[in-house]
């Protein structure tokens, strides 16, 4: 069977994303390296990390809001519009000198509480640019061009750059903003969805309230939801040892660990341009259950193995199956949601994953100073195979019905 175009506003959505993604993986490393050169005190380098990662939580539901109200081409346009002016001004604050504390923590706070609205807005937009069936291969190739973009790209280039002049992948970062917002404002004008309670808006509380209950009531897309959630556990808490795993149990050399690491991109890849073939030929739930079958046996053979070549494998596809994981669920949370509910019903969804991880890592940092990093990777394997389990017993078709429209797999 031909697989359906994906077409000219696809094309254009994936530039910018990819633009976006490798100003990105330019600007993170470069703003701890920032960091690192304005303070040396580790509660304060902390301190910008947690800026960056507090937004989401905070934010996440009310991004979701306001992109199932407001047009999401120009929104998303609007806030990359943003997020230029805001690097740009950084990379020139960096250039006279005047970076201090509150400048970066106030940068990474902003960045990050702008983007949580940009990735509801682009969540919500995909399904209106693509035929539904094309949403598995859509996703995937969005994630191998971020995958490509961050991982192979931009990360190494980022201290490149910096050892060069400190301000240029800021300066780098705020061109990559610009190209991509405009690149969505390109896209063709998209209606935007009609409110689905009561034909009219509420409330901002209400409407989130509105996404939630929308989220818990449809049982599949709820159960993938909280799989996905005891999965992340499992993953940050491999993600906050793996480098110590990887040098100290499978004696990877320190000049080696890019290489090492490269493999998961790889993986990634791989995964992503292969997410769309797997749901069209087994359906995506099946594919839901049969990726976390493999993600299971990948971790583990990392937790087993004690040599670089076994354990980067292991982690490759172990990479690839969480790749393949989030383009289908993304998938199927776009074809099943009502298009005024995308918005809301995705960034509950990243908020319930999002609890999870940091929980992951903080246990996975206690038990390794405690027993090591072996148990580590062993639990992380054991938490897998539990949520295995579970899909295998849970994730299946079932008949249509309202709320829970989930008969299509």
């Amino acid at each position: 069977m031909t697989s359906p175009p994906l077409g000219r506003d696809f094309r254009l959505l994936w530039s910018a994303a990819v633009s976006s993604r490798f100003g990105d993986a330019l600007r993170t490393p470069a703003l701890a390296l920032l960091a690192a050169t304005v303070t040396r005190d580790p509660r304060i380098i902390a301190a910008v990390v947690v800026a960056g990662q507090l937004p989401p939580l905070l934010f996440g539901l009310l991004g979701g809001v306001y992109a199932d109200r407001w047009d999401r081409r120009r929104t998303m346009s609007l806030v990359d519009g943003v997020r230029a002016t805001v690097v740009a001004a950084l990379a020139v604050a960096v250039a006279l000198d005047r970076i201090g504390v509150a400048v970066l923590l106030l940068a990474a706070f902003l960045l990050a509480a702008l983007g949580t609205l940009f990735d509801s807005a682009s969540f919500a937009l995909l399904p209106a640019l693509v035929p539904p069936d094309a949403l598995p291969r859509a996703n995937g190739r969005l994630q191998a061009g971020a995958a490509v973009a961050g991982g192979f790209l931009g990360a190494p280039a980022a201290g490149l750059l910096f050892a060069v002049a400190p301000a240029l992948p800021f300066a780098l970062d705020a061109v990559t903003f610009a190209a991509a917002a405009l690149l969505v404002l390109a896209l063709a004008p998209v209606a935007t969805p009609a409110p689905v309670a009561h034909g009219r808006r509420g409330s901002v509380w209400g409407e989130i309230a509105e996404g939630v209950r929308w989220l818990r009531g449809h049982r599949t897309l709820w159960r993938v939801t909280l799989l996905a959630a005891a999965s992340n556990l499992a993953i940050s808490g491999i993600m906050a040892v793996q480098v110590l795993y990887a040098l100290d149990v499978l004696r990877v050399p320190p000049a080696g660990y890019g290489l090492f690491a490269a493999a998961a991109i790889v993986g990634g890849v791989a995964g992503a341009l292969g997410a769309g073939r797997l749901a069209a030929r087994v359906g995506t739930l099946p594919a839901l259950r049969a990726v976390l079958a493999v993600e299971t046996v990948a971790l583990t053979g990392f937790a087993l193995a004690r040599d670089p070549v076994p354990g980067g494998l292991a982690m490759a596809v172990f990479a690839a199956g969480t790749v393949v994981w989030n383009s289908l669920c993304a998938s199927y949370g776009q074809r099943h949601v009502p298009a005024g509910l995308l918005g809301r019903v995705g960034a509950a969804q990243r908020m319930v994953g999002l609890l999870t991880a940091p929980v992951g890592a903080v246990l996975a940092g206690l038990a390794a100073a405690a027993y090591g990093t072996v148990p580590v990777a062993g639990a992380a394997a054991g938490t897998f195979a539990l949520v295995t389990v579970a899909a295998w017993r849970t994730l299946r078709p079932v008949g249509t019905g309202v709320p829970d429209q989930s008969g299509v797999a």
